[in-house]
Formats: C-alpha cells, sequence, structure tokens
C-alpha cells in the first residue's frame, strides 16, 4: 500500500488544464489559432492548444508549454482571460482550466501541429469551427476580450 502524503484526503479533487487562446492580425482580420486534436475525447474537432497541468507546474509555465508543444509557438505573451469550471465540461472528469489570452506579433507563420495535435490553424474569427469541451464559450469570452485592445482597433488602420 502506498503511503500517503501529509495533505492527501479521500474525496475527490478536480484535473486542472491551461489552454491558450492567441490572436494574431493577418491582412483580412484577426485569427485565432486552433488545433485539430489527434486523440479522444474529440478526437478530429477543433480546440484551443492547451493540456493538463502537472503537479510541480505553475499556471503561465503549463500554457507556454502546452502551446509550444502543440503548435511550436514561443515566446508570446499569455495573460489570465478566466477560469471556466462547468462540471461535465470534459468527459474524462472533473475539470478546471485557466485560459490564457495572447496576441502572435511575431513567429505566427512558423506554426507547426506537434504533440496532442493533428493539425494546426489559424481561423477567422467570424468564421469559427464547432469546438471541443467548452471552448466555444472560451472563445467568446477571448474575442470579447480582443475586441476591448489597442491592437484590435489599430488593425483596422
Amino acid at each position: 500500500m502506498v503511503e500517503k502524503g501529509k495533505y492527501v484526503y479521500e474525496w475527490p479533487r478536480p484535473m486542472v488544464t491551461a489552454d491558450a487562446a492567441v490572436f494574431a492580425f493577418f491582412e483580412n482580420g484577426p485569427r485565432l489559432l486552433l488545433i485539430q486534436r489527434k486523440r479522444d475525447p474529440y478526437k478530429g474537432r477543433w480546440a484551443l492548444p492547451g493540456g493538463f497541468v502537472e503537479i510541480d507546474e505553475d499556471l503561465p509555465d503549463a500554457v507556454a508549454r502546452e502551446l509550444a508543444e502543440e503548435t511550436g509557438l514561443e515566446g508570446i505573451t499569455l495573460e489570465q482571460l478566466r477560469t471556466f469550471g462547468r462540471p461535465g465540461r470534459d468527459p474524462r472528469g472533473r475539470t478546471i482550466t485557466v485560459a490564457y489570452f495572447g496576441i502572435a506579433k511575431r513567429g505566427w507563420d512558423q506554426v507547426q501541429a506537434a504533440d496532442d495535435a493533428e493539425n494546426v490553424q489559424w481561423c477567422d474569427i467570424e468564421n469559427l469551427p464547432s469546438m471541443a469541451f467548452d471552448h466555444d464559450e472560451i472563445v467568446r469570452c477571448a474575442i470579447e476580450r480582443l475586441r476591448h485592445t489597442p491592437a484590435y482597433w489599430r488593425q483596422d488602420q
């Protein structure tokens, strides 16, 4: 029998993930970086880059790691957008995600699918595909945040 640590309790605890809503400005407007999932759940569906936080990992490090592993995109300034924790949002069990927001100013043309991503694509924010998990909801919040950034208004000039 494995000895339990000092702060291990009997009741269930949620898993924690970190997801990145990263935008870039193209000639025809802002686009959102999405991955096509390589594995179940939701194999083949589009989603935000992200994944599980390691037990000894800080949240900003986790989201940056997942973004780099799945898309090759590094060096993006990411800020917390919001936490999403509705029960049932992930069929693998009780999962809480901390969503992050960022704007890619360089390297956006170097993205490449890897790790859990079958494909990676910059998608027009006015014509997004249906997404896995509750990523549609996360994306709506991220687009609202984008529309309140000065970069969004400067891109029309």
